[in-house]
């Protein structure tokens, strides 16, 4: 269905996009919080339900209800989809952060937008910060399509049953949400197979045979070392989970990385919309100012890609990394990878943040600190 299915183009928002993703990955239920002001994208998802494509839906009483909810969902053994944004995500990120621990395989939309005051429905992706160490999977897209591709393939990468854990699929909200680019759709007429429930790392909940993943009980509580063993055991489960998902990363979405103008002296490493904008950038430095740009595009946040990052930048004297966010999670990233593997510079920005957007002369400023721009 990824690689041979036909498909036709069409013009549609994000938020329509991931509807088409969803309509096409034979969802059982869907759990959803309307928290304002955020996109459409659950409000599209009950379009489905009312034209039969979902058994179930319904409207939780607060996120953190809905990630509960959605979690008993899926260890039930059906097919489970939530999403959410900026503070909603926040809301629910206490019952989130368990999820891994408990091998349950979901999908979690997140559109990005502004958490701190002044409140915005622009982006800014500060908040997947917080999840880069609660144990889940994460992709980050770049636009419409990837917001289509990625959703479907997080349905079949998270139930791999040497994975099941939950994968978060992030787009940078308003911009790819709210408006529309070119999405290329297989027929409606096909999908996914269904969940098989059987093909679990572990078992799903049986009303005769309790979840023996749900939390340590009492009994194993009064022992320390059992309980610390327990918990030590269940998150090096999670983590090694993670590396086996690299393979399925790799079949299912080409490679955790697209690299543009490989051996550069000067690499752009970007996620998310901040892809895009570096783009243009490389366009405008070869066209107008007549100097070839690498760029690195991260398509799993979470695993991140190590080998390939370090493969693509070896040839870097300098290094840039733009973001939508005030804190700079993704050069710290950088950094943390590449240290001991480069001698490259990494520069200190530039980022935006509290929903503006990034001009592409803000980056030619890093690219060219000799024409006046930033430098590092």
């Amino acid at each position: 269905m990824f690689f041979e299915a036909p498909r036709e183009r069409v013009f549609i928002t994000g938020s329509e996009a991931a509807k088409e993703a969803i309509r096409r990955s034979n969802v059982d239920i869907a759990i959803s919080y309307p928290i304002t002001p955020q996109s459409e994208t659950m409000q599209q998802v009950g379009y489905l339900y009312a034209e039969g494509y979902l058994k179930d839906y319904y409207r939780g009483e607060e996120e953190y209800g809905v990630m509960s909810a959605i979690s008993g969902a899926s260890r039930s053994g059906v097919r489970a989809l939530t999403a959410t944004a900026g503070p909603g995500l926040l809301r629910g990120l206490e019952v989130i952060a368990s999820w891994p621990g408990g091998r349950m395989p979901l999908v979690l939309l997140v559109m990005c937008r502004v958490v701190n005051a002044p409140l915005a429905i622009q982006p800014d992706n500060v908040e997947l910060s917080y999840l880069l160490n609660t144990g889940v999977l994460l992709f980050h897209a770049e636009n419409q399509q990837d917001f289509f591709d990625y959703t479907m393939k997080a349905f079949m990468i998270t139930e791999k049953v040497d994975v099941n854990i939950p994968v978060v699929v992030a787009v940078d909200g308003f911009f790819v949400t709210h408006a529309r680019g070119y999405v290329e759709l297989p027929p409606k007429d096909i999908k996914l197979p269904p969940r098989d429930p059987y093909r679990a790392a572990t078992p799903c909940m049986d009303n005769e045979n309790p979840p023996a993943r749900i939390s340590r009980d009492a009994p194993i509580q009064k022992s320390n070392f059992i309980s610390y063993h327990m918990h030590a055991s269940w998150q090096q489960e999670v983590f090694a989970a993670h590396e086996r998902s690299r393979r399925y990363i790799n079949q299912y979405m080409g490679s955790a990385v697209e690299v543009v103008n490989p051996g550069s002296d000067i690499m752009i490493v970007a996620s998310g919309s901040a892809v895009s904008q570096s783009r243009e950038a490389v366009r405008q430095a070869e066209e107008d100012h007549g100097v070839k740009i690498g760029l690195v595009k991260i398509k799993s946040i979470r695993p991140y890609p190590r080998l390939e990052l370090i493969e693509a930048c070896k040839h870097a004297k300098r290094i840039i990394v733009p973001e939508f966010n005030y804190v700079g999670w993704h050069t710290k990233e950088v950094r943390n990878t590449l240290y001991g593997h480069t001698h490259a510079e990494i520069a200190d920005g530039p980022r935006v943040f509290g929903g503006m957007s990034m001009p592409t002369e803000m980056i030619l400023d890093y690219i060219f600190p000799q024409a006046g721009g930033k430098r590092f």
